[in-house]
């Protein structure tokens, strides 16, 4: 039988849900809709490149994406420019932790939500 098949999609509460709304469509570009929400479409098989795909991970307190935070869990999203992106955020007034940090899977950078959920920016190896 088979069970789980892929990643359907993230869903957290929201103390404010417009207001943040409002914060992830100015500072993270995210086409939020009218229903509240948005669709992230993946490439074609065409133009999808190796390793492409969506993660999944439960991890410990030492798990990278959770230093310096005691959130449950961390949103991870792909971007084109890590080192623009944070830069605009920190000029936006926007909560970055850290640097960029390069590793052998890409760049990540992390920015907390104004209620504090955690956001991992994944920029891919070339």
């Amino acid at each position: 039988m088979q069970r789980v098949t892929g990643f359907g999609g993230v869903f957290f509460r929201a103390k404010d849900p417009v207001a943040l709304r409002a914060w992830y469509q100015r500072h993270l570009g995210v086409d939020v809709q009218g229903w509240g929400g948005a669709v992230f479409p993946w490439p074609s098989d065409a133009e999808r490149a190796e390793g492409d795909g969506t993660i999944w991970s439960i991890g410990g307190d030492d798990h990278a994406a959770f230093a310096g935070s005691t959130v449950p869990f961390v949103i991870n999203y792909r971007v084109a420019d890590l080192r623009s992106l944070l830069a605009v955020l920190k000029e936006e007034g926007c909560d970055v932790r850290g640097e960029a940090i390069d590793s052998e899977y890409g760049l990540f950078g992390r920015v907390a939500d104004p209620e504090g959920n955690m956001i991992e920016l994944w920029q891919p190896p070339a």
